[in-house]
């Protein structure tokens, strides 16, 4: 069930047989924008130029979310000294994230952002997200997955390193919240390489729920796909094998010095990556299976029409014998052959002429 319709989870996403599968893509600004809302107002124009139908952002506050024992990641090594000095200096402060939402509301895109804690989410209430997205680590948090789901907005859950029974809480929550979401596929490797990405995971993901390992309700939910390669290409590849939401990080510059530029994409090649993945939506077309407008000329031309094997008179009853198959496919069409034996002749009719339904009576 590729895209049995999910309900409409951003304003932007819908999927239905008639008008076939859709593709919403996030372009995750996340820490890209170095902790300047300049540089983050210039990505959010990157993203709509490239056709982009959200920005994403996060929101943290690294008194709260670490430890005295926070440390950095291998990817993340040689980007600072500590995980606290990094993240101050990549934050956007409450003001900074209202800014944010009104210059990219002011483009026409979705503004999505990812808490970090349960106090984070309350300044997401207060700035009025559009959705919310939650980070692979936080996908097994029930604390935040719940809170964040309080908030009543169409919520994205990444599941980077998780195993399928993992999932449960987050996709039994999910399915109970009637503001839509879904799961997103996603490798935590920075960047992922493009023969690791998994994406076999997508179809996965969508079996498990179909078959109701997580309830009737989870069943139904959407599925896309959170992309950490390099590749322009992998967007659409995920489309096709069942995404109909991607997640992209969109940087100014990929050899900036934060931490999340390696893995992300500079303006031209998001651009790409965004017509690719429009492009692989419009190869899927509608989930149904039937001749296209496309296929019409070739089907008269090259199907099959009964024809009569020798010259025959009125009353004579067909036997199998008297009947084959011969192009164009605008006479009697050969899936009737078997119905036309034991049929009577009304006329007589000539050997390699094709049958016409006014030749023969039951």
């Amino acid at each position: 069930m590729l895209y049995d319709p999910p309900m409409d989870t951003l304003r932007f996403h819908h999927a239905d047989r008639e008008r076939g599968p859709s593709v919403g893509v996030i372009a995750e600004i996340g820490v890209n924008h170095d902790g300047s809302i300049e540089t983050a107002e210039r990505l959010i124009d990157a993203a709509k130029t490239a056709g982009a139908d959200a920005v994403k952002f996060q929101y943290f506050d690294p008194a709260t979310l670490l430890s005295g024992d926070g440390t950095l990641a291998s990817y993340q090594r040689g980007k600072a000294d500590s995980a606290r000095q990094m993240l101050e200096r990549l934050r956007l402060g409450p003001d900074e994230l209202v800014a944010a939402r009104e210059y990219t509301r002011g483009l026409g895109l979705d503004f999505v952002v990812t808490p970090f804690s349960v106090r984070d989410v309350a300044t997401l209430a207060a700035t009025e997200v559009d959705a919310v997205k939650i980070a692979s680590p936080d996908a097994v948090n029930p604390w935040l997955l719940e809170a964040a789901a309080g908030l009543g907005k169409p919520m994205w859950v990444s599941t980077g390193t998780c195993g399928l029974a993992e999932l449960t809480f987050a996709a039994e929550l999910l399915g109970g919240h009637t503001a839509g979401g879904g799961l997103l596929h996603c490798v935590s490797a920075y960047p992922t390489p493009v023969e690791q990405a998994g994406l076999g995971g997508i179809g996965a993901m969508r079996e498990w729920l179909h078959e109701g390992l997580t309830g009737e309700s989870a069943a139904r939910l959407a599925v896309g796909y959170s992309d950490h390669t390099r590749s322009t290409e992998a967007g659409g590849w995920a489309v096709l094998a069942g995404a109909c939401v991607l997640e992209k990080h969109l940087t100014h510059d990929r050899a900036a010095s934060g931490p999340d530029h390696a893995a992300s994409l500079e303006p031209a090649e998001f651009a790409s990556y965004v017509a690719n993945a429009k492009r692989a939506v419009a190869a899927l077309g509608p989930v149904d299976k039937r001749c296209t407008e496309a296929e019409r000329d070739v089907r008269a031309v090259s199907r099959q029409s009964l024809a009569y094997t020798r010259d025959l008179p009125a009353g004579h009853v067909l036997r199998r014998t008297d009947l084959e198959t011969r192009r164009p496919g605008t006479g009697v069409p050969a899936a009737q052959g078997p119905a036309w034996v034991g049929r009577t002749l009304a006329r007589p009719v000539t050997q390699g002429t094709l049958a016409d339904e006014g030749d023969a009576v039951n």
